[in-house]
């Protein structure tokens, strides 16, 4: 069966928390374990973060959009802005690489979402914004193997 959600919101971080736990009741139905719930809740942290500090660069007047798709065992988590754009994906691909050290960034906002998905994928385009697309599969449901 497949389930779909859609939301969006203004590009403010205090929204980040919001993303975060409206995923993981959305995700809940695949009756997640506490480890997948809360790598789900990190990625969801580090791309909508992403999106507000980078992608708009703090302008409040910014959407984010989710989007969570659920079919089968598995579920894809898209998060998209409108903001600036990546200008080079590859590098900012790389664990420690951040355009904003003086906010004491880590810069390991992508590689967090590599290690906590099974696929991951980056559109962006400079004033375009970003595109970015999670999968994750999950073991199956423990009430269907009893």
């Amino acid at each position: 069966m497949k389930n779909e959600m859609h939301i969006q919101f203004s590009a403010l971080s205090q929204n980040e928390s919001f993303a975060r736990v409206t995923v993981a009741a959305f995700i809940a139905q695949l009756d997640p374990t506490m480890d997948e719930l809360t790598e789900i809740k990190t990625v969801v942290s580090e791309a909508v973060t992403n999106a507000i500090i980078h992608g708009y660069e703090n302008v409040p007047d910014g959407l984010v959009y989710i989007s969570v798709t659920i079919e089968d065992e598995s579920c894809e988590i898209t998060v998209r802005d409108e903001g600036v754009g990546i200008q080079d994906i590859n590098e900012a691909r790389q664990p420690l690489y951040t355009t904003k050290p003086e906010l004491e960034r880590s810069g390991m906002g992508f590689t967090i979402m590599e290690n906590f998905m099974d696929e991951i994928g980056i559109e962006s385009g400079s004033g375009e914004g970003t595109t970015i697309r999670m999968k994750k599969h999950f073991a199956k449901s423990k009430a269907l193997c009893n």
